[in-house]
């Protein structure tokens, strides 16, 4: 490790990093992707949310604890090895991590392109290429300046939510007989039907990821034992209650084909609710979907910086360019691959790619918690949680992805 080496800068308040993280969940979730859960799990899409939202929460917990413990860069590589001493099992989790920061960047990049053909016929390799070379611009920036850019694209991505809540809530008083025909119909598509609806909570779940990511940023975070914990707890909670209210007024106004045949749904149903042009909902889409590509852009390049900083990854990757005292080397890197992956994949299968990865990842997390409370049950000065949450984060995670993997093989 490099003693000489400029340091990062502690500027992120606890309304900075928690506008951090919901920019992140909210971004990369239901802007892009709850037209596919639909198509999934019909008019139950929104339990299909609900159950994310449980398997989320369980190891939000488990995050909390670890950020107040060790609030350092590459978060999870740490736990690992906190947690069980192994050095290479802490690499390959922390390669895993940025990889799926990458992989989520590459699918909400999709999304970006999706919103922005509402407006332009361009190809969507250009729109892509647009978006990446900006936003790696402004993570080199700084810190500060990044995420306060983020937060103020998070205000405008829940204010697009909330605008859509109130334009179709007067179709609310429909669900409940859309769902009695759906029953009576018995098809595959809208019926109560389990593996449907498991199978699109495994893609809802990418709706979810974004809090962990931010315990990547914990070395620029102000009293990280006290404003990491509440930040992730308070995130989980605003993003569920407004995933529920979005998803319920989405399938009122849609049906789920036609929400799952939709690039940009939300805008469907923004033009179906009110018989109005999406301008306004369809450029907050798009402020929100940018939004999520640059956090997660941000994330994978510090965990590339924090594993090089303690000498697992090649000593270039942990340079920081002393004016804006930012990752400028894992930034490029970071960036580099993500145009990859967004133009090698589809937007669906980098989800599902990213749920995976994070799913194993949450597992491990999990575990390494365990161990972590057995050895030191009540650190000082942090906020510990019962050991049955950990333990039953490590069931939930591994149930829920033995699941999908036999689903997708078998």
């Amino acid at each position: 490790m490099n003693n000489n080496r400029a340091s990062l800068k502690r500027s992120l308040s606890l309304p900075l990093i928690t506008f951090y993280g919901l920019g992140n969940i909210l971004g990369a979730g239901i802007y892009v992707l709850v037209g596919k859960v639909a198509g999934e799990a019909g008019y139950f899409a929104p339990l299909s949310f609900f159950l994310a939202s449980i398997i989320a929460a369980i190891s939000a917990f488990s995050y909390a604890e670890l950020s107040a413990r060790y609030p350092v860069s590459a978060g999870e590589a740490v736990y690992l090895y906190e947690g069980f001493g192994i050095q290479k099992l802490s690499l390959v989790v922390g390669l895993m991590i940025a990889l799926a920061g990458i992989v989520s960047a590459a699918a909400i990049a999709h999304g970006f392109a999706g919103y922005m053909q509402v407006f332009f016929d361009l190809p969507r390799w250009l729109l892509i290429t647009l978006l990446l070379f900006t936003l790696g611009s402004l993570a080199i920036w700084g810190i500060s300046q990044s995420v306060r850019v983020a937060a103020a694209l998070t205000v405008i991505g829940i204010a697009g939510l909330l605008l859509i809540i109130i334009v179709g809530a007067d179709h609310l008083p429909r669900l409940d007989q859309l769902y009695q025909q759906s029953l009576v119909q018995q098809s595959a598509s809208q019926s109560f039907h389990l593996p449907g609806i498991l199978s699109a909570a495994f893609l809802a779940f990418y709706a979810y990821i974004g809090f962990e990511d931010m315990v990547n940023v914990a070395e620029e975070v102000k009293e990280p034992q006290r404003t990491m914990p509440r930040a992730i707890l308070l995130c989980v909670v605003v993003s569920t209650l407004l995933y529920s209210g979005v998803t319920l007024v989405s399938i009122s106004v849609l049906t789920p084909d036609e929400l799952a045949q939709s690039t940009a749904p939300l805008a469907a149903v923004y033009f179906t609710a009110t018989g109005k042009a999406p301008i306004i909902i369809t450029i907050i889409g798009i402020f929100a979907v940018v939004n999520g590509a640059l956090i997660q852009l941000i994330m994978s390049s510090r965990m590339l910086y924090g594993m090089s900083c303690r000498g697992w990854l090649p000593g270039c990757l942990g340079r920081i360019y002393p004016v804006t005292r930012t990752p400028v080397n894992s930034t490029v890197l970071t960036v580099a691959l993500i145009f990859l992956f967004a133009l090698l994949l589809q937007m669906v299968a980098l989800a599902e790619m990213t749920s995976y990865l994070v799913l194993t990842v949450f597992a491990l997390v999990n575990l390494a918690l365990i161990k972590i409370k057995q050895r030191y049950p009540q650190p000082e000065g942090v906020r510990v949680f019962p050991i049955w949450l950990p333990r039953s984060g490590f069931v939930t995670t591994i149930s829920f992805l033995c699941f999908e993997l036999f689903s997708k093989f078998f």
